[in-house]
């Protein structure tokens, strides 16, 4: 049994996007999933899992949600190695940064020509910076009025989610290898 961290990409938003804490967890154990844990919101989900490629977790559970919540439900999962390898890096990168840092996690790692479209994509004083499927957006005081989004990112590097640095932090905390 392998365990796996998925994050779920917009859930719980607006009226029509709802997928309920006890509907997610019922979803992962449709998908022969055990020892499910959920961890804000319900958008980022502990399992535990015969499955042993991140794909087939991931396809495994996409169609899960699906069946369960009525919409897709993109989702990118991580080992909790990677998870910790994110983290470590998302403190290392924002060390001697002042304002707000996200990192949005890709469901594929990037080309060199899809990363290079980034550069220079942020306004003054954003950046981002692309380690394998981690993608760390060092931005302003207002996520509101960042260029460097989550929307950005996929648009260039494909289906993405985004989180903040604590909640990054406190999940490789709990959950990291």
């Amino acid at each position: 049994m392998a365990t796996y961290i998925a994050f779920l990409r917009a859930v719980n938003l607006g009226a029509t996007r709802k997928f309920p804490k006890a509907a997610i967890v019922a979803a992962c154990e449709a998908a022969g999933c055990t020892e499910v844990e959920t961890y804000i919101n319900s958008g980022n989900v502990k399992v535990t899992t015969p499955l042993r490629s991140r794909a087939k977790v991931e396809t495994a559970l996409e169609k899960a949600f699906a069946a369960e919540a009525g919409f897709d439900v993109p989702t990118i999962v991580v080992t909790p190695k990677e998870l910790t390898a994110i983290a470590a890096h998302a403190e290392k990168v924002g060390a001697s940064h002042d304002g707000l840092h996200y990192v949005s996690l890709l469901k594929e790692a990037p080309t060199a020509a899809a990363v290079a479209k980034l550069d220079g994509a942020g306004k003054d004083g954003e950046r981002a910076e692309v380690d394998g499927r981690g993608v760390h957006l060092l931005l302003g005081k207002d996520y509101h009025t960042a260029k460097l989004s989550n929307a950005l990112i996929e648009k260039h590097l494909g289906v993405a989610t985004n989180r903040n640095l604590k909640v990054i932090a406190t999940l490789a905390e709990k959950w990291g290898a």
